[in-house]
């Protein structure tokens, strides 16, 4: 299982554990000193048990059901009262989750809550080391006073209000894929968090990691350091981003694990954005026809162009 996704497990369960033992630790502070309670409490406790006793000896459970629900209601609005009366809110004890809709436990029946969707790509973001980067680039924050007004400007006004779409429309049926190619500190990973972070607030999973972060994790499931949980987001999150495509040693097994992961998330209709300082000519020569064409073919591409920004802002520095 993945780092990640262990963490955020296990706080739920923590998380869980802790709603409930807070609304024990008050049950049993009141018992005492609210005669009445603890019987009520135990008649309310005793209701499944009478349930599956009915279903058993071949009562009729819809009208056994009907008379304990109508039980549970008188007995309910009673303890209401009598914790009222008390000086105490009526719903002092009862559980109080973080989230409702799942009750803390991650899961509504067999799917995953998009609070714990939410948490765990949160929880990948952060892993990726770009926890920190997440908070300060945005779209809102993503300048085009960098670029020259004219063809480079419209490009990057085009590549931003792309993602910005992509992103805003984003659902679990999205297939679009991007490859976002140009020199170092032109934009491409400052747009590509924006998009990671806006589409993690929507309760989706993304995974955002480097090239190389990706394959290390398939090289130490390859060769037994980790297991397939530690691959599997590369295949089934609902977007992967990969930063710095070509800045990986080049291999037979690392062109594998490309290839297996472009090729699988576009055959399962899985979107990906992958950014590149490589060209176009340059990415055909490092990688085989195999990757490249599934990058050209299926890959709508984002051309970043102008001055590094990073020695933009050092030159305005230096100049104050």
């Amino acid at each position: 299982m993945h780092d990640a996704i262990k963490r955020v497990r296990d706080a739920y369960q923590n998380k869980r554990g802790a709603a409930v033992g807070r609304s024990e630790e008050r049950k049993a502070a009141l018992y005492p000193i609210i005669p009445g309670l603890l019987e009520i409490d135990t008649q309310l406790a005793s209701t499944a048990p009478k349930v599956l006793s009915a279903a058993i000896s071949g009562q009729d459970v819809d009208k056994k059901l009907e008379s304990l629900q109508k039980e549970n209601a008188a007995l309910r609005k009673k303890r209401g009262e009598m914790l009222l009366a008390a000086g105490y809110p009526a719903d002092y004890t009862d559980i109080v989750y973080t989230c409702n809709a799942c009750g803390d436990t991650g899961f509504i029946g067999v799917n995953m809550c998009s609070c714990m969707r939410h948490a765990i790509a949160q929880a990948m973001l952060e892993d990726s080391g770009l926890g920190k980067l997440a908070l300060a680039q945005s779209f809102d924050t993503f300048s085009l006073s960098y670029y020259k007004e004219g063809k480079e400007r419209a490009s990057m006004e085009h590549n931003l209000h792309t993602l910005q779409s992509f992103s805003k429309n984003f659902t679990e049926k999205t297939q679009d894929s991007f490859l976002l190619v140009g020199s170092t500190g032109l934009g491409k990973t400052h747009l590509s968090t924006a998009t990671a972070v806006s589409i993690i607030a929507k309760g989706y999973e993304v995974v955002y990691k480097t090239i190389q972060s990706m394959l290390d994790d398939f090289e130490r499931e390859q060769f037994g350091r980790g297991s397939y949980e530690d691959i599997r987001m590369y295949y089934e999150a609902d977007l992967l981003i990969v930063d710095d495509l070509g800045a990986e040693m080049s291999t037979q097994f690392t062109v594998s694990c490309i290839y297996n992961v472009v090729n699988m998330r576009i055959n399962n209709g899985k979107p990906t954005i992958i950014s590149t300082n490589l060209t176009q000519s340059e990415l055909r020569e490092r990688y085989a026809d195999r990757i490249t064409s599934r990058l050209f073919g299926e890959y709508k591409p984002l051309l970043f162009c102008g001055v590094d920004i990073r020695r933009q802002k050092l030159a305005d520095q230096g100049r104050k």
